[in-house]
């Protein structure tokens, strides 16, 4: 699958983001919409992959304050490796504006995904919208 990545506001993304984060979360995952959509969005670079036809597929935002969040990827784009494309770009911008860390909320059954991209997990497992998650970290190097 060839798909194209884009980082941008919310104002411009907010579409395609959206529909990715509805179809997974809120229908897949069942998490409560209440829960899904906050006033954060607007200040978060946002990622958003889309394929050859422009279809959204995936997207993942970064919060001012170095968090990653809301990283969803459709089912039938899994295992294309794009996934790792959006945290890796959003990886990137972070390094870039000068932030020393990055950090995350995993789903704990996404946590050998996000080793792969050397974080840490922290601390005891919790439940967020009625799924376990982790907290973890990864440092830039300097």
């Amino acid at each position: 699958m060839n798909t194209t990545i884009r980082l941008g506001g919310w104002d411009e993304l907010k579409a395609g983001a959206q529909a990715v984060r509805h179809a997974v979360f809120v229908v897949e995952q069942q998490v409560p919409v209440e829960l899904e959509w906050d006033e954060m969005d607007a200040a978060c670079l946002h990622a958003l992959a889309c394929d050859d036809s422009g279809a959204p597929v995936a997207t993942g935002r970064l919060l001012p304050d170095g968090h990653i969040g809301r990283m969803a990827v459709l089912p039938h784009a899994r295992g294309s490796g794009i996934g790792g494309a959006i945290l890796a770009a959003l990886m990137e911008r972070a390094r870039l504006r000068g932030d020393r860390e990055v950090l995350l909320n995993a789903q704990t059954s996404a946590v050998p995904f996000y080793v792969r991209f050397g974080f840490v997990s922290e601390g005891e497992e919790f439940m967020e919208a009625g799924i376990p998650h982790i907290g973890m970290r990864h440092v830039f190097a300097t």
